[in-house]
């Protein structure tokens, strides 16, 4: 049998396999394997032309890196930066620690009808829109009729204009994506947690471990590559910001941009006023790129400490 007949019979083999993971690898090729030769338009100073969208790129005037300064050569450039890698280390480092500790807690409910409900309630939050949720926050920190400031008066206290005051929104906007993702990320190390073998933690109660014990010398260690996967996953987009969150919740209030503008609702800002397609493909391209590299120093530096909890 030759090799392409050994490659049908593994194929056919591993067929229900492939057809599970076919939508995600079609999803990918379309959005973004296909779309990759446009990184090009970073690199020129991109002229629709009536031709079409590849005659527009061919005929476009190439500027070399010239798209790229409006990132590095603004004065908003340090703010951005900062801005965009301080949140998501926050996101990381608080996310990964809050999700760690909830599934943990909702695999110890004893009741699973309990811990279901527990579960639902936590993991819906996810799958509302940023704009629902700006609302949803509007209707508590509004000046006039926001619950804070009502509570706030009835308390004999001065209303806070919260839409105009940069110092509270770090960690209003930290707190808020936190309700938001938690729940979803809680799910992933739950289910970790519920493959561990349960003759681990029976051998542990006959030999008097408590639960604290249980959980540090059994769970932990279990769910600790797991743990490492997210993590590198999730350094490889410390540079992109979630556009949604940076923009809707504080409602894209000028008084606010030292504190919530990020490189994505900065370059959205761009694109508005000038129409330079070239720079947004610029800034996604930084991005990608930087993103790229990050995940491979964190691996590297992972594969170093321990090989098998490596990504790659």
């Amino acid at each position: 049998m030759g090799t392409i007949g050994r490659t049908l019979k593994k194929l056919n083999r591993n067929k229900t396999f492939l057809l599970m993971v076919l939508p995600g690898a079609v999803y990918f090729l379309l959005f973004s394997y296909l779309p990759m030769p446009g990184a090009i338009i970073a690199f020129k100073e991109y002229r629709f032309d009536r031709d079409g969208f590849l005659a527009s790129i061919w005929r476009s005037k190439w500027t070399g890196f010239k798209n790229f300064e409006f990132l590095f050569q603004s004065e908003d450039a340090y703010i951005i930066v900062r801005n965009t890698l301080l949140y998501n280390f926050a996101f990381i480092v608080l996310g990964t620690v809050l999700s760690v500790i909830m599934a943990i807690i909702l695999h110890e409910i004893v009741s699973r009808r309990w811990a279901k409900i527990y579960q639902t309630g936590m993991f819906l939050p996810y799958f509302l829109s940023w704009v629902i949720v700006s609302y949803f926050l509007f209707s508590f920190l509004s000046v006039d009729r926001g619950v804070l400031n009502q509570a706030l008066t009835a308390l004999g206290m001065e209303r806070v204009s919260w839409y105009t005051e940069p110092a509270y929104w770090p960690y209003i906007l930290v707190l808020v994506n936190l309700w938001k993702g938690v729940g979803y990320s809680s799910v992933v190390y739950l289910a970790a947690i519920i493959g561990i073998d349960k003759s681990y933690y029976e051998a542990a109660m006959i030999d008097g471990a408590g639960k604290w014990q249980q959980i540090w010398s059994i769970t932990l260690p279990f769910i600790r590559p797991m743990i490492i996967i997210l993590t590198v996953l999730a350094i490889g987009g410390i540079f992109r910001a979630d556009f949604g969150l940076f923009y809707q919740v504080p409602r894209n209030m000028g008084a606010l941009f030292p504190v919530t503008n990020v490189i994505d609702t900065y370059v959205y800002r761009g694109l508005k006023v000038t129409g330079n397609i070239g720079m947004s493909t610029a800034a996604g391209l930084y991005q990608s790129v930087v993103g790229l590299v990050l995940v491979m120093v964190t691996n590297a530096v992972v594969k170093r400490i321990n090989k098998e909890n490596a990504l790659f």
